[in-house]
């Protein structure tokens, strides 16, 4: 009975544990607006890379003396990469948060032209006190969404999830639009980007000319670019799969890509979500055939995440003044996919999701 009284609905932890957790992901969201939401979840590619790295060394090994087969590698890559330190709906969601509320606080911080200050997830807020103070509260709220999701069983990626309710959570806090007006025909109409149509509005006192409708990446929202590079990088991932069967060691080398983006290399492709898919395809494809077979659906799953990365950057990022994390959104959508139609006796497997 005591032990009973220990255990919180839902999330099923220990209180003890639970309260470590949120303590750590105050901490963890604090220093994602710290250093900003971008180079954060590189931090999280890294972290990843080694956990799955080590991962698949035990595995070759078949574990190490003294300790259970991979519990070294899921403490790297589960409690840290994927937990209250690097975790994405943690580290990423809370520099997220604090950019939306610097673009409502203090706009004065961004440049007048371009993109409204709130999406700039590469902004590293240092030390200024408030704005830690938001990325530590989001760090909370992401832990939340995340640890009742799984505890509901929900058939889906839940980081994933806490990552996108999160960023609409910050746009309600802050008073942005939800989704915001189109410029353009509709919301999936970028052409006034293309056109080089401005908006003007003025945040905080700070008149700011921005673009009419802005596209996620500049460089990657043409739907026949965005196909290619969905194939391309779904190939890869399923190929990684075929031969370590980590699903997330592509997923990892495709965070630390990010890191020249982040330093101004221009046109590097943001590919987290196409190679996650791109293993996850390769499993299911691996339970129908062969490595061909399971390369193959790999290849397409990657494609379709690729697409649906784009399908809703242009539904929730490009017409409102924060950043909604369009990888994020896909592997939701894809996750909903996979967990709907293994359930429904579809699919042969689940990948990742471990239904």
């Amino acid at each position: 009975m005591y032990e009973l009284a220990l255990q919180i609905p839902l999330i099923n932890m220990e209180v003890e544990a639970f309260v470590l957790l949120l303590i750590t992901a105050l901490a963890g969201g604090a220093f994602g607006a710290a250093v900003g939401a971008l180079p954060g979840f590189i931090l999280t590619g890294f972290v990843v890379f080694l956990g799955e790295g080590v991962a698949i060394l035990e595995r070759n090994l078949g574990g190490v003396e003294g300790i259970p087969a991979g519990e070294i590698a899921t403490g790297i890559t589960g409690v840290i990469g994927f937990g209250a330190i690097t975790g994405p709906h943690i580290v990423f969601a809370g520099g997220v948060a604090a950019s939306a509320y610097a673009g409502k606080k203090y706009p004065e911080m961004g440049s007048t032209e371009g993109y409204h200050f709130g999406k700039d997830i590469t902004y590293a807020f240092g030390t200024k006190p408030d704005i830690l103070a938001v990325g530590a509260a989001f760090g909370v709220l992401g832990v939340l969404l995340n640890q009742v999701a799984a505890g509901l069983g929900m058939p889906f990626d839940t980081i994933a999830m806490a990552v996108f309710v999160s960023a609409l959570i910050a746009r309600l806090v802050f008073s942005y639009p939800l989704i915001g007006s189109p410029a353009g025909s509709g919301y999936l109409d970028m052409s006034p980007f293309e056109r080089g149509e401005e908006r003007t509005e003025t945040d905080g006192g700070v008149e700011r000319v921005r673009p009419a409708t802005e596209p996620w990446l500049p460089h990657q929202y043409k739907w026949p670019g965005v196909t290619v590079i969905g194939l391309v990088g779904g190939i890869l991932g399923a190929y990684i799969w075929i031969q370590t069967g980590s699903f997330f060691l592509g997923y990892g080398l495709s965070a630390i890509s990010l890191l020249f983006l982040n330093l101004g290399v221009e046109k590097i492709p943001v590919t987290h979500h196409i190679t996650l898919l791109g293993s996850s395809g390769a499993a299911i494809g691996a339970a129908i055939g062969g490595p061909v077979v399971a390369l193959l659906v790999g290849g397409v799953f990657g494609l379709l995440s690729g697409l649906a990365g784009e399908v809703t950057q242009r539904v929730f990022y490009s017409h409102s003044g924060t950043h909604v994390d369009p990888p994020a959104m896909a592997i939701l959508v894809m996750t909903i996919l996979i967990g709907v139609l293994y359930l429904a006796g579809i699919l042969p497997s689940s990948a990742y999701l471990g239904l």
